[in-house]
């Protein structure tokens, strides 16, 4: 039996630009990458108090969760055990680690921050986004050297297949010395907004465009 889940949204922010199913949404190549993410925020009109608390890495996955979801609000739809959170990246939470490294290096000054080390995972964006949403679903975090599209469909499509889960926000979100980059999209056993196949020719397509 031929099984078909669908990518209805998908948002991505990288260098200077926000894009909203393949269409431009906002840009300003002009701000290093944290200021970029907090003006993002405040473009949108995204209101939550915890965003200024959190990590680079977390606050560039939130924002982009709170964009996809907007344009496609999946958590209005499905019971909260039925959302999967699965997201990857290259660096970790090696951008925050190498914080907390820093602030432990000084043995006459050492102060370990707690606002810091609790970003040292870096499974905590997921944590982030499920509590912002009330999402209660199976959440992974995976480590590749570049966005795997053949493992991410594969894998998702076997969660959706077998009835675990009916959605999923799921992508890349990697930030790294300035550097960054996010893509997630939802992906869902029912057609919406998009209604593209979720294969891998498909997800390479459009992270690639």
């Amino acid at each position: 039996m031929e099984y078909k889940n669908y990518i209805n949204t998908f948002c991505s922010i990288k260098n200077g630009t926000v894009s909203i199913d393949g269409s431009i949404s906002f840009e300003d190549k002009t701000l290093p990458a944290a200021d970029f993410i907090k003006l993002v925020y405040k473009h949108f009109q995204i209101s939550y108090p915890k965003f200024y608390k959190m990590d680079q890495l977390s606050r560039l996955a939130f924002v982009v969760s709170e964009l996809i979801l907007k344009n496609n609000p999946i958590t209005l739809k499905n019971e909260d055990a039925d959302i999967a959170i699965i997201i990857a990246n290259s660096a970790s939470s090696l951008e925050t680690d190498e914080e907390h490294q820093r602030n432990i290096s000084d043995k006459n000054n050492y102060f370990a921050s707690p606002a810091v080390f609790v970003y040292t995972l870096p499974n905590i964006l997921i944590g982030e986004i499920a509590i912002r949403n009330s999402i209660k679903g199976e959440n992974t975090f995976f480590i590749f050297d570049k966005f795997d599209a053949d493992f991410m469909s594969s894998y998702i499509n076997s969660l959706l297949n077998s009835n675990k889960i009916k959605c999923c926000i799921t992508g890349w979100v990697d930030f790294y010395e300035n550097k960054y980059e996010a893509f997630l999209y939802t992906v869902e056993k029912e057609k919406g907004i998009l209604s593209l196949e979720h294969t891998s020719d498909q997800l390479k397509k459009i992270y690639n465009n």
